[in-house]
């Protein structure tokens, strides 16, 4: 699979800018994208019409496609429209759920996509996977990555700042999620590639030492690559392993036990967090926990809503939502007990 990975193209190219998305008819003119230029468009439904009138004067002939939430059912809708209208390329623009959305049904589609950020909730916007709700809960799927991307720094900074800020919280996941394949590789000869864990690792130490946050572009801008390259990590991977370990696991259980309680980024945050306690790496758990506080993001399971025996019942649980995957929570393999009172220590470790 890493082998097929190296293989895969990069995207043709990105941009982070101002007014990226009122000039998107200029990126779509490259041939590489589309050449007849029938190219359809889909919004989410919060600011879907915003969008629209913002791209009309250089997409004026573009099908928009509204998407009603980040559902399987929503993506599977999409897909079957645009095999009816023979398409060439789908532009999806919005947050994660949108995106992830568009992924999935271009895929279905099998034409390629444009992702166009306006938040940076997370790396979902070049990753290969597609996060979509479902009946049974929500689900992670395989689709190939952007063919380009492209982050509106107007619509960011317009954004809810927690969903921005969270971005953070996933990228500087990545420190955590790689010290879980080492360990792998150390315990279980799991192979390793070093050109995705270099990548994951780099995004993360952009990030982690930075003194600006949210409200400079120069911040925003750096946070959008690191993002991204953090999503092609995944891709040279194969797999999401450089950019999701124990950390991933605790929010997935999380999501499932309690949905609703905070958001993808800051319990990857919380939950990388945890895992350098766990690993009694005072150094990394120090700077993890600076860069959350710096960033106004959750350090305690209090701050995101939950109790002490709640996050303990979902570090419980959070093994079995990847199933083969070792992490320092498999290598432990701590009781009930043992969990309840590790995650004490921690409170008291990093409570103000």
């Amino acid at each position: 699979m890493p082998i097929l990975a190296r293989m895969l193209p990069a995207p043709l190219t990105m941009e982070v800018r101002r007014g990226a998305i009122a000039q998107l008819g200029t990126l779509l003119a490259d041939s590489r994208v589309a050449t007849s230029g029938r190219v359809a468009v889909a919004v989410g439904a919060g600011q879907g019409d915003r969008i629209a009138s913002v791209i009309a004067p250089s997409l004026d002939e573009a099908q928009v496609f509204r998407v009603a939430d980040g559902s399987v059912d929503a993506a599977v809708s999409l897909g079957a429209d645009l095999r009816k209208g023979a398409y060439e390329a789908l532009v999806g623009i919005g947050g994660g759920k949108t995106i992830d959305a568009t992924k999935y049904a271009a895929s279905l589609a099998g034409i390629p996509m444009v992702a166009v950020a306006t938040n940076l909730s997370h790396d979902g916007i070049c990753s290969p996977v597609a996060s979509l709700t479902h009946d049974g809960g929500k689900g992670s799927f395989g689709v190939p990555m952007p063919l380009a991307i492209v982050v509106d720094l107007d619509f960011v900074h317009d954004a809810p700042s927690s969903l921005v800020r969270s971005g953070v919280g996933d990228v500087v996941s990545n420190l955590s999620a790689i010290e879980d394949w080492q360990l792998g590789n150390a315990e279980r000869g799991e192979p390793i590639d070093g050109l995705a864990c270099a990548m994951a690792r780099t995004a993360a130490e952009a990030v982690i030492g930075r003194t600006d946050s949210i409200e400079s572009d120069a911040f925003l801008t750096v946070l959008a690559e690191a993002l991204i390259l953090s999503g092609m990590s995944m891709v040279i991977a194969g797999s999401s392993r450089p950019s999701s370990g124990g950390d991933h696991e605790i929010l997935h259980a999380v999501d499932q036990l309690f949905p609703g309680t905070s958001n993808h980024g800051e319990l990857a945050g919380i939950g990388a967090a945890f895992c350098f306690f766990l690993r009694e790496d005072s150094r990394r758990l120090s700077q993890v926990v600076d860069c959350l506080r710096a960033h106004e993001l959750p350090v305690t399971p209090a701050d995101a809503g939950l109790t002490g025996d709640q996050f303990t019942e979902a570090v419980m649980l959070a093994p079995s939502t990847r199933p083969g995957r070792y992490t320092i929570l498999e290598h432990l393999r701590l009781s009930e007990s043992e969990i309840r009172d590790r995650v004490g220590d921690y409170v008291r470790a990093v409570g103000r």
